[in-house]
């Protein structure tokens, strides 16, 4: 599954890291900053300037005769409270994300898809006085032109020409008004992004602490808050207790000067912890706020989640529970102890990071102007602080949970496998099904992969919203069916499916295109450009220390001499039984990612083509980082390629052979001959059938 498109990283990075230790024991390396998901979304790296007069059309425009837009109920209510006492706004935005920056959010968090009818898992809206207008990137453009209504203008993110968030408001606002946002919802790197671009209009950003609009419009209504119990995340799949995780994150603490850190991303603390949550769909996580000390530790939760098992595990590992809402009075508490507190700014809300400044600030009025002569953070693990000092640096839990250990891998290896297996048994039944003209929409063919994936031992739960498109439907990206407006599988159509599961020991992601009738032979070409590109990727051999974009043009390169491209990531990193999109790494054309690949990684492969109106195609396998064989080591740098994850049948028939080498079809036939040998022995009867139909060798004639 496509990663969110806004993953970056500051400009201040560097290529060298320590080499990672090949021992169970999590190794906590520092890395330049990550910026996981900004609600600024990007623009075209060559537009340095966008004049703020730049309009987009409405996207009713784009399918009906202009007219008179319809009154949109929930936007007058929105607006009604932005002249209230406590609120006093001229602007509201409004992101995707909940308080922890997550992609995939519990319902009662969906505040963007309540306000503005659209669903997709990045965007951003904006509200003022007058205008409503949504923006999302590449992937969601055709979703969002169906579920915006005509009070909502789509600006699409990325194309030539559109604004940012900050400069369309600088546009369309007077001079000197103010933006309100609820704090939590932003980190605080986005939120600095966003003042300083609405300053240039002497614009104040204001931070609404104690009230969200869309929550106040929203009202009973709102679905209630997850309340599912923790489980305990066995270490046979963790690889690594929670004592020498934590450990090893204390001794960061240290070497960075620092005596506390907070941890806000739901999948670092699932990890840390060795603990899994159902809050989130598709994610195996759970609210909650971490707080590390040099001498303890504590989790901000829901205690009612929290049975007498957890509670145990959590006792012996000395974390203390509190009431997740308390999360701003402890870090006003660690700033009155003089406590310097390790800020991720590119994840940690900016109402934490604020409340932390605010609390400084107090802390060195009281103490008097002697203790802020004191305010250096100490160089050393051996050096004392004498004031609370904040220390601004990328969590650490980050990309020690991104290099996999050995427990970590081989349950990956293991999931990938059953996986596979259940996909067999999928493709056998709905070939068949399809080819005795049974008709099934795209709904019922995502439900029925999802019964046969929940035969398989240890299954969990889907990674992400099944993306089963046919025709046009293909060509959205992040398309997702829906009972009353899907399409019927048509077998004169490519069908494109792209899915995942959570298993006890891994996480899945895997897509493939296919047509059960005839493909045209453009179909097969663009098919085949795309498995060109796939491969390429698949067999790159690079140096270590080297970020994933220097490998992205692998992917496309095959496309390019066509002319043709796609508007997205090639690959994002997965989790180990956790989150399906996961960083530090990617493997994009967004260059400013400079995070290395190392081994133990993983990411996805996933390069596509895409026709609006027409169809879309896309060949997904996972691929673990690994070392790779070279003669040489030039400049004594050890050279890095991949392992493949997932073992799913390539169609054959969708390929040109005559576009493809020698060496790219021994490629597909060796894959080939890997899933028979590897996925055969979990199967029988018909999806055996399948399997080896679908497995033989081609050749060239």
């Amino acid at each position: 599954m496509l990663s969110h498109s806004s993953f970056r990283l500051h400009a201040r990075c560097r290529f060298t890291l320590p080499s990672l230790s090949p021992s169970f024991a999590p190794n906590f390396v520092s890395l330049p900053y990550f910026r996981p998901r900004s609600h600024v979304l990007p623009r075209p790296r060559a537009i340095l300037q966008i004049s703020a007069s730049i309009t987009a059309k409405p996207s009713s425009e784009l399918r009906r005769k202009p007219g008179a837009s319809e009154p949109d109920d929930k936007l007058v209510a929105l607006r009604e409270l932005f002249s209230t006492p406590n609120v006093n706004i001229d602007a509201y935005i409004v992101p995707s994300q909940d308080a922890h920056q997550s992609e995939f959010i519990a319902d009662c968090y969906q505040r963007r898809a309540y306000i503005s009818g659209f669903t997709g898992s990045a965007g951003t809206a904006v509200i003022t006085k007058d205008k409503a207008a949504l923006w999302t990137d590449g992937r969601y453009f055709l979703q969002a032109e169906k579920q915006l209504s005509s009070s909502w203008i789509l600006m699409r993110a990325g194309n030539l020409g559109v604004p940012t968030t900050g400069e369309w408001l600088n546009g369309v606002l007077a001079p000197g008004c103010r933006v309100g946002i609820d704090p939590f919802l932003f980190s605080s790197d986005s939120a600095d992004e966003l003042k300083e671009a609405i300053s240039q209009k002497n614009h104040e950003l204001v931070y609404l602490y104690d009230i969200n609009l869309v929550d106040e419009i929203w009202k009973e209504s709102r679905p209630k808050p997850p309340s599912r119990p923790i489980r305990l995340h066995d270490l046979k799949y963790a690889g690594v207790d929670v004592s020498s995780k934590l450990a090893s994150l204390r001794s960061e603490l240290n070497n960075a000067g620092s005596s506390s850190i907070v941890i806000s991303m739901l999948d670092e603390i699932a990890w840390l912890l060795n603990l899994r949550g159902s809050d989130v769909p598709h994610s195996p996580v759970m609210y909650a706020y971490l707080v590390v000390e040099i001498d303890g530790a504590k989790l901000f939760v829901d205690i009612a989640k929290v049975n007498s098992e957890v509670m145990h595990y959590l006792n012996n590992a000395g974390v203390e529970l509190k009431p997740y809402k308390s999360i701003l009075s402890e870090i006003e508490s660690l700033a009155a102890k003089g406590v310097c507190l390790w800020l991720d700014t590119t994840s940690v809300s900016a109402a934490i990071v604020s409340t932390y400044k605010s609390a400084c600030d107090k802390y060195f009025g009281d103490a008097g102007a002697v203790n802020k002569k004191k305010k250096n953070v100490p160089d050393g693990p051996d050096s004392q602080s004498l004031a609370p000092t904040p220390v601004y640096k990328s969590s650490p839990v980050s990309l020690a949970k991104a290099v996999k250990n050995y427990a970590e891998l081989e349950g990956m290896r293991n999931a990938h496998l059953r996986d596979a297996a259940a996909l067999a048994q999928f493709w056998a039944w709905l070939e068949e099904e399809i080819g005795n003209g049974v008709v099934l929409t795209e709904v019922e063919v995502a439900d029925k992969l999802l019964e046969f994936r929940s035969r398989q031992d240890g299954f969990v739960d889907t990674s992400f919203d099944t993306i089963s498109g046919s025709g046009a439907n293909g060509a959205i990206i992040h398309y997702k069916p829906e009972p009353d407006s899907c399409s019927i599988v048509d077998k004169e159509k490519l069908f494109l499916l792209d899915s995942g599961a959570q298993y006890l020991d891994g996480t899945t992601d895997v897509t493939r295109t296919v047509h059960f009738g005839q493909p045209s032979s453009w179909q097969k070409e663009c098919f085949t450009r795309v498995l060109q590109g796939h491969i390429a990727l698949d067999q790159a051999i690079f140096p270590e220390y080297y970020p994933g974009f220097v490998l992205d043009a692998f992917a496309r390169s095959s496309l390019w001499k066509s002319g043709l491209d796609y508007r997205h990531g090639t690959g994002h990193g997965v989790g180990a039984a956790l989150n399906v999109h996961e960083g530090p790494q990617s493997i994009s054309f967004r260059f400013s990612n400079m995070t290395p690949l190392l081994k133990g990684m993983i990411v996805s492969n996933e390069p596509g083509y895409y026709e609006d109106h027409a169809f879309g195609i896309r060949i997904e396998n996972l691929l673990i980082v690994k070392e790779a064989n070279t003669p040489v080591r030039f400049g004594g740098l050890e050279y890095l390629g991949f392992e493949k994850l997932t073992f799913v049948p390539i169609q054959t028939k969708m390929v040109d052979l005559s576009l493809l080498s020698a060496t790219e079809i021994d490629w597909l036939n060796n894959y080939h001959e890997q899933v028979w040998v590897k996925v055969s022995p979990l199967l029988e009867g018909l999806a055996s059938e399948w399997l080896w139909n679908n497995t033989r060798p081609i050749l060239k004639r």
